[in-house]
């Protein structure tokens, strides 16, 4: 009880090293010179006799304002270097090396609480690289990421434990944290093929144990976004176990992977191809996604977060396996379409090999409605800038702008590419973009 009590006298703030003891000295100097300072100008004592006491000088010399004058700035100055010397010292405890002055991270972190409440939808690479940059204008981020991965290491655990998918969750807790190079490479470290946990990311295996630990997978990136300071949140579009379907049509007699069903519409053959992972390889074009089963419930706090929001922005990524999957969950879009925010899709920069082969920005928005309305999402961001290599792939190419005057959309046009992979968004570019739509 003696130990207990002793951790929390306010004598331990006075234990040598803390740093503090001096400039509470000087704090209560100050202080007392300005009492001196505003007494003498009261006249509630004779400043002659003050000066003489403090300062050896005699009276003769100097003016009653001169005292004043001088008790003032000699008390504000010792007391503005004593405040900056103890705010100094407490927060210093809380700044990394690789931080930059503890006054400029306090101004910013202030800044980013104030920052809008925005919402990102979407899943994989294109969803992290936007959090990465809109992370250092805002920490209400809330990203909502689509749970219908079943391939790789996600898919392996996902099927095993049970768990939703943790691949998307891990890279947008990686783009989050404060500490995001070292976390990014931690979780993105992949086991090698010749151990029992071959394929497996460390992040995946991270979640699937939190989940173990807190009981649930919502409570396991709670926990995780306060482990790795987190500028935001990361939800899931849904807490169901759900899985993405496709009906693809055969354009050119390649085989098809996966669970089918055969079919005939006006373009050709089609198949409905279930999982994922298989649609891609499907070698088709994609007509229509659907969720298995369709009438999920939406995750609460997703739906709370898009009815708060000040913008809703939706991609980047891949249309049919990133984006739509969360656009599918009924609630959600009902929250979408009833939010008064800003809402912005963010077209791709390039095409996508399985999916969008052949799109320019006009194909990608009419999928996009075809799935969920003409209104859920009226303003749209593409990319201008077309050049450097071109984007790596067998049937990718830019995502062009259309030929005609977009209608029932308004299309709003940056340069948005990546210099080292143009084929890819920039971050703070994109981000840039946004928050002009958040700042009117």
């Amino acid at each position: 009880m003696q130990r207990w009590t002793e951790q929390r006298l306010p004598t331990k703030w006075l234990r040598p090293g803390m740093g503090v003891k001096r400039w509470l000295l000087l704090l209560a100097g100050g202080i007392v010179l300005l009492c001196l300072a505003v007494a003498a100008l009261l006249q509630l004592v004779e400043p002659y006799l003050w000066l003489s006491f403090v300062t050896g000088l005699r009276p003769v010399f100097v003016s009653p304002a001169v005292q004043v004058a001088l008790f003032f700035t000699a008390g504000g100055a010792a007391v503005a270097l004593a405040v900056y010397g103890l705010s100094r010292s407490l927060l210093e405890a809380f700044r990394r090396t690789d931080q930059e002055h503890v006054v400029d991270v306090v101004y910013q972190h202030r800044q980013r609480r104030r920052g809008p409440r925005i919402v990102a939808i979407g899943g994989g690479h294109g969803l992290h690289t936007l959090l990465r940059g809109l992370k250092e204008y805002t920490d209400n981020i809330t990203a909502i990421v689509t749970v219908a991965d079943d391939g790789g290491s996600s898919g392996r655990l996902r099927r095993d434990l049970g768990i939703l998918p943790p691949g998307d969750f891990r890279n947008c807790i990686a783009a989050l944290s404060d500490a995001e190079g070292l976390v990014a490479q931690l979780f993105q470290y992949r086991f090698g093929d010749d151990t029992d946990i071959g394929g497996h990311s460390f992040g995946n295996l991270y979640l699937s144990a939190m989940t173990a630990i807190t009981g649930s997978f919502e409570g396991a990136l709670t926990e995780s976004s306060r482990v790795l300071a987190v500028r935001g949140r990361v939800l899931p579009a849904t807490l169901a176990q759900v899985n993405l379907a496709a009906d693809v049509v055969v354009t050119n007699g390649a085989p098809v992977v996966g669970n089918s069903m055969e079919g005939d519409d006006r373009a050709g053959a089609w198949q409905r191809i279930r999982g994922e992972s298989a649609i891609g390889a499907a070698h088709g074009r994609v007509a229509r996604v659907y969720l298995e089963p369709e009438n999920v419930p939406a995750y609460p706090e997703a739906i709370r977060a898009i009815l708060d929001a000040d913008l809703i922005v939706a991609g980047p990524g891949s249309l049919y396996t990133s984006v739509l999957p969360n656009l599918l969950v009924d609630d959600l879009t009902q929250a979408i379409a009833s939010a008064r925010a800003p809402r912005v899709y963010v077209c791709n920069v390039a095409t996508q090999a399985g999916e969008t082969e052949g799109y320019d920005v006009a194909a990608h928005v009419e999928a996009l409605r075809s799935h969920v309305g003409p209104d859920l999402f009226p303003v749209v961001l593409a990319n201008t800038a077309f050049s450097g290599p071109k984007p790596p792939g067998a049937g990718v190419d830019w995502v062009r702008l259309p030929a005609d005057e977009p209608r029932g959309y308004y299309l709003m046009t940056r340069d948005l590419a990546d210099r080292q992979n143009p084929w890819r968004h920039d971050s703070d570019k994109l981000a840039q973009a946004l928050m002009e739509l958040v700042n009117g």
